[in-house]
């Protein structure tokens, strides 16, 4: 088959969000179709700057088209007409220059489709909020399977999202929780739903040195030890050098004890505002650990020894980061998956989440793989409580491993988008 994404950026250096996970996708599909993404020529989510070239480029097996944005964003008269809007009665017209203000404003993009629509036989939209998305709905409806990443917010409530939610063919929803919001919200026509996510890699266990290099009963030990075997960091006996678990990462960022981490954009929009000024309070009441944030900073940080910036890293320093965590912190209130979570589940660290989110909460209630706080005192106790208890971070962190397996694993997730291409097919005859 040949598939086409359309997303609204799309590179190998964007490590997080719904961009993120179309990558993630389009690369693990790739192998058993023909694979194309369809995308504008920004890497910036804020301006919509054309900073790659135009034109076809090949990243990690997969063909990218991209195409010229029309326009930037100016991002202070963006956020002006979007509180008119969300707060005044208007028009459709008036939804229609929203959504161009809010970019990207990609005509080329669209016409592109618009031409070689019979070129391909899926269509795969990510993300309901943008024009791309918004306008390359319309196009072939009985062959695109729309991927929301949706939540509730303040834009999902304008009506030109009523019309682009009844169009797909398909709707791949990300959770359950999401799932239920929108057939809740919105009138869904679709001939096939179903809730599929995102792969996570499970990292093989490995052989790791314990402080005593011996099994409990004292004989040498010989076969591997698991992740949730590992030495505990929070521990007034461990030793970094001891272990490989996130000793590379710990080096490399001069890391000493306990470490909460925080990784995507940093920015208040996902809570990092908040999650800081938490944190403080936990030190301020004589907590003694590091707020680690990694991923790009959009906005500042406060000069404290207890906040280290790791600024963005590939794939693999990222999973040696979730690894040396004590914890990660997840404190965005809109999330419709959370690739963190799971990515953290994954090695076994358990979470600390934003109770603000439907999805969130449904992860660590369904996997019993993390808390969550609705205020600045639930987020100080449970942080407190994770970082002292190593023995409930270990049943944690074999809750999440398992969570991971039974739902997220690739075979899975993949297996869920060929049944979905398969019936829509068959639906089309």
């Amino acid at each position: 088959m040949k598939i086409a994404f359309i997303v609204q950026r799309y590179g190998a250096e964007i490590l997080g969000g719904s961009e993120y996970h179309c990558r993630l996708i389009a690369e693990r599909l790739a192998p058993r179709h023909q694979v194309e993404v369809l995308t504008t020529c920004a890497a910036d989510y804020i301006t919509w700057k054309n900073d790659y070239a135009e034109g076809t480029d090949r990243i990690r097996g997969v063909t990218v088209r991209r195409f010229a944005n029309a326009r930037t964003r100016d991002i202070d008269a963006f956020n002006r007409y979007s509180e008119w809007i969300f707060n005044n009665s208007h028009s459709r017209e008036d939804e229609v220059e929203w959504l161009r203000q809010q970019g990207p404003w990609c005509p080329a993009l669209l016409e592109f489709v618009e031409r070689n629509q019979n070129q391909y036989d899926i269509l795969i939209l990510f993300t309901y909020l943008y024009a791309p998305t918004v306008l390359a709905a319309r196009i072939a409806p009985h062959k695109t399977i729309l991927v929301p990443t949706a939540h509730d917010e303040p834009a999902i409530h304008l009506d030109i999202y009523k019309e682009l939610f009844s169009l797909p063919a398909g709707l791949a929803y990300n959770t359950d929780a999401e799932r239920r919001f929108l057939t809740t919200h919105f009138s869904i026509r679709a001939v096939e739903e179903e809730t599929i996510g995102c792969g996570v890699e499970l990292p093989q266990a490995h052989a790791q040195p314990r402080d005593d290099e011996s099994r409990d009963d004292g004989a040498p030990r010989s076969e591997p030890i698991e992740d949730d075997e590992r030495p505990d960091e929070a521990s007034p006996s461990f030793r970094p050098h001891l272990t490989q678990r996130g000793s590379v990462f710990r080096r490399r960022h001069r890391l000493h004890g306990p470490i909460a981490l925080y990784g995507g954009r940093i920015d208040p929009g996902k809570g990092c505002e908040e999650l800081i000024e938490y944190f403080s309070t936990y030190v301020q009441e004589g907590g003694d650990a590091s707020l680690v944030l990694m991923g790009i900073k959009l906005m500042p940080l406060p000069e404290e020894p207890f906040i280290r910036f790791a600024g963005r890293l590939s794939d693999q320093e990222r999973l040696q980061a979730l690894e040396a965590a004590t914890v990660v912190v997840v404190p965005s209130p809109y999330e419709s998956l959370s690739l963190l979570a799971l990515e953290a589940f994954a090695v076994g660290t358990p979470v600390l989440a934003n109770a603000r989110s439907e999805v969130l909460v449904d992860h660590c209630r369904s996997s019993n793989a993390g808390l969550f706080y609705a205020d600045r005192d639930e987020f100080t106790e449970c942080l407190r409580l994770l970082l002292s208890d190593h023995r409930l971070r270990r049943a944690m962190g074999r809750n999440g491993r398992h969570y991971v397996r039974q739902n997220y694993r690739w075979e899975v997730v993949l297996g869920k988008y060929e049944r979905m291409f398969s019936r829509m097919r068959q639906a089309r005859g």
